[in-house]
């Protein structure tokens, strides 16, 4: 059977490599232009173009929704900053709609996020170490029409490499994040999360490593294949 997914929000396509490495077709949907998507890929408002493919029935020719909308109304980093210089003010939350529109589409889906305050049910949360890689970078994912096991999370090896409240610490992981205080280098987040298709710094920042999804692809095959067993 063809399997597809539908990225959204796809960025520079950091989900997208890793369920094209799980043996799926992947068409990338995102609001800005991203010439380094290495896949098929349609400009335009990810949750236009979702409830359009849903009216039409188009979307019935993917097997799995993948979604990563922004929600920095939940984001750690926001809120934390927010907090510390007395900023308040609204941010962008697409969670909730985007939900509601992967419901009605009918199809298994995966809803990523990074750690924060952002109201998703964290059925799977995800860490580089698991992998092996030179991030951390723990990500949460709600699994929509399907489930499969949240496996063991490894202890840290050390530090995240840079600078943190004054103190500079050494680390077997960059930063790949904001810029100044020892953060990663362009080549060292390509090479720590397995990005090579893209040297665009704020792409990179906001990417997820392949080996993530290359991950639930596999998973999600799996708990497919039960399912029909």
């Amino acid at each position: 059977m063809r399997l597809r997914v539908l990225d959204l929000f796809s960025c520079a396509g950091g989900a997208a490599m890793g369920y094209h490495r799980a043996g799926y077709t992947v068409d990338g949907c995102d609001i800005a232009d991203r010439p380094r998507y290495p896949f098929a890929y349609h400009r335009g408002d990810a949750l236009e173009y979702l409830a359009d493919l849903t009216t039409t029935g188009d979307i019935d020719r993917y097997t799995l929704v993948h979604a990563s909308p922004p929600c920095q109304a939940g984001c750690a980093l926001t809120v934390g900053t927010n907090r510390s210089q007395g900023w308040g003010g609204p941010h962008t939350d697409l969670l909730a709609a985007t939900r509601v529109l992967l419901d009605a589409a009918g199809l298994p889906y995966v809803i990523e996020q990074p750690n924060g305050r952002a109201e998703i049910r964290k059925d799977l949360s995800l860490c580089g170490e698991m992998f092996g890689l030179g991030v951390l970078r723990h990500r949460n994912f709600e699994l929509g029409r399907w489930a499969t096991t949240q496996p063991a999370h490894p202890r840290h090896r050390g530090y995240v490499r840079g600078h943190r409240h004054g103190v500079h610490r050494n680390g077997p992981y960059v930063a790949a994040y904001g810029n100044g205080g020892g953060k990663a280098t362009v080549p060292e987040m390509q090479t720590a999360m397995g990005i090579t298709w893209t040297d665009v710094r704020e792409e990179l920042t906001e990417a997820i490593p392949p080996a993530y999804t290359q991950w639930i692809g596999h998973a999600f095959l799996t708990a497919r294949q039960e399912v029909f067993a």
